[in-house]
């Protein structure tokens, strides 16, 4: 086991500070990957604070992953020293079930293993996520990211990206169609971003008027502030698909009317608390309400190939590993265009704790 610097939580209310934790030595399907960049998403607070409930503590957040190989196991085949390579939200998966067999690893059977605060078949105890220097991870959850990419910018894609393309492609947004996004943070930047590189219109709903200009620059036609009836109401019945990346309380039955006929609304922010649904709003002109979980491994590496091809990455603030008790602070405030990514070479800094 190889001693790794960290930071961590060690309570839902104590600030995160540094931990030692250890890593395997890698397996013969291992790749280890000495961490560059790794984003900070909203469930990562949601974790560190236990509002999904289950943390097991200490936690050490991240799962939007960016470094170098620097060792890899004797059957690897796909990495070599000196790759750029990254880790998203899964360390691991059955492999068997129908599932895992499809591609859909973030719904296996038998429990996907998440980069941080799921069991760990290896160690025993549970697995530390990107907030670190470096990981090991089996070959078959490593993605290649192509270099010529922003490596700070393409670390949210990790997870920002992959769970708004995965429900933009499931539901076969394109060229034609008439998009709606809600939220312009993290999720809803890149959903904004995607739509409109595909070829859809895109409308932003936004409670805060000044993303406007924002909103437009990174793809979006049309920007309505969401508590403006009037401004609603223009768009009643006209949506093919609207995808919600809020994860804060909010009202789905302001949007459900704006669908038309068969359409579908997707929610992949994740409210702490229900949010009730009026029946007539689906039941009137047949609506869906869907929702959808980050995406497979194959899809994740298309998503990043397409990324780069394009030249797509999220819009960043990097900050040093000792700023991100202030970062979640700025999170909840929407302080942020529009992820933080922590610089990993901040923490060789620090001295304290290790």
């Amino acid at each position: 086991m190889n001693p790794t610097k960290a930071y961590a939580a060690f309570s839902a209310d104590a600030p995160l500070g540094p931990l030692a934790v250890r890593r395997r030595a890698p397996g013969p399907t291992d790749v280890q990957i000495a961490i560059l960049y790794c984003g900070v998403c909203h469930s990562d607070l949601h974790h560190v604070r236990n509002e999904w409930h289950g943390t097991v503590y200490p936690c050490v957040p991240g799962h939007e992953i960016v470094g170098r190989v620097t060792a890899t196991g004797s059957a690897v085949a796909g990495f070599r020293v000196g790759d750029v390579a990254a880790v998203g939200c899964m360390v691991d998966a059955c492999r068997s079930c129908d599932n895992c067999r499809d591609g859909l690893e973030q719904f296996c059977r038998a429990g996907t293993v998440f980069s941080y605060n799921s069991p760990d078949k290896h160690s025993g105890g549970i697995t530390y996520g990107g907030y670190s220097d470096s990981v090991v991870v089996d070959e078959s959850f490593v993605l290649r990211v192509d270099p010529k990419l922003d490596l700070a910018a393409a670390a949210p894609l990790l997870c920002a990206g992959i769970t708004t393309w995965s429900p933009l492609r499931h539901w076969r947004v394109g060229r034609g169609q008439k998009v709606g996004v809600i939220g312009l943070g993290g999720l809803g930047h890149m959903a904004v971003k995607f739509a409109a590189s595909f070829g859809a219109e895109v409308v932003l709903f936004t409670t805060s008027a000044g993303k406007a200009g924002d909103a437009r620059r990174l793809g979006a036609s049309d920007v309505v502030v969401s508590t403006n009836a009037g401004e609603m109401n223009r768009h009643l019945n006209s949506f093919d698909f609207i995808l919600d990346t809020v994860s804060a309380s909010h009202d789905l039955n302001a949007y459900l009317p704006l669908l038309k006929r068969d359409a579908t609304m997707v929610l992949v922010g994740a409210p702490e608390q229900p949010l009730p649904v009026a029946a007539f709003n689906l039941i009137f002109e047949r609506h869906r309400l869907a929702g959808s979980l980050i995406g497979g491994i194959k899809e994740t590496q298309e998503m990043l190939d397409y990324c780069a091809e394009h030249n797509i990455t999220s819009d960043v603030e990097i900050i040093p590993i000792q700023q991100i008790n202030e970062a979640y602070e700025r999170m909840l405030k929407s302080d942020v265009k529009y992820r933080f990514v922590i610089d990993m070479a901040s923490l060789g800094r620090e001295s304290c704790g290790f």
